[in-house]
């Protein structure tokens, strides 16, 4: 990591951990003509963002070293493409996204080793704000039965050795200048929105006037 991207916050947790949910629920508090808050995700959908939403849905099979290059490929163009997360930042807007980097050093370190992800991530700046959800992944599970069809991660023993991964990486993050706070995503979405709200609502681009 090179540096931090103020006024970004990232969402980062378990598949099923309700990343996406409490991102919807963040975006409620603002109005929708207030430009300040922009919520976003990874992968996005752009043409790397696409090819990786195809192989996480089984849809295409890749080498996990090739997607590893893809998910960081997609990266490069959500942080630095026009209207991407670092020139919505330095023009005053408060960028929420869900999974960032620490997914990568996760998923793709569990996948392909250590060594190739963070090649491939050691660039890219740290976020302000890091929000890691943590549940138990058999609750995880639980919550994703209704789902269609599971992607390649959403399996239990993979899901436990991603919340390991993530809780050994987290002072990693700290030791950077990023604040890190630890979601308890086992309760209701109502009491995790709270436990959301009063992480974010403390960045200094929300100052006074931020909705209550």
């Amino acid at each position: 990591m090179t540096g931090i991207i103020r006024n970004f916050a990232v969402f980062e947790g378990g598949d099923g951990s309700g990343t996406t949910t409490q991102l919807s629920l963040l975006g409620r508090r603002f109005s929708a003509s207030n430009p300040v808050f922009y919520p976003t995700f990874e992968p996005t959908e752009g043409p790397a963002g696409k090819l990786v939403r195809a192989a996480l849905k089984k849809e295409i099979t890749l080498l996990p070293e090739t997607l590893a290059r893809l998910f960081a490929a997609d990266r490069t163009e959500h942080l630095y493409g026009p209207g991407g997360i670092a020139e919505r930042c330095n023009s005053g807007e408060l960028v929420v996204s869900d999974r960032y980097v620490l997914s990568s050093l996760v998923y793709q370190g569990i996948e392909c080793g250590d060594e190739l992800p963070r090649a491939l991530n050691a660039s890219f700046p740290a976020p302000e704000l890091l929000l890691f959800f943590d549940v138990d992944p058999q609750i995880a599970q639980q919550r994703m039965q209704n789902r269609p069809q599971k992607e390649i991660y959403e399996y239990l023993e993979f899901q436990q050795k991603v919340r390991e991964k993530y809780r050994s990486l987290l002072a990693e993050f700290s030791a950077a200048g990023v604040r890190v706070e630890i979601i308890d995503a086992s309760k209701t979405p109502e009491e995790v929105a709270l436990e959301v709200w009063s992480a974010v609502r403390k960045m200094p681009i929300l100052g006074e006037g931020t909705p209550q």
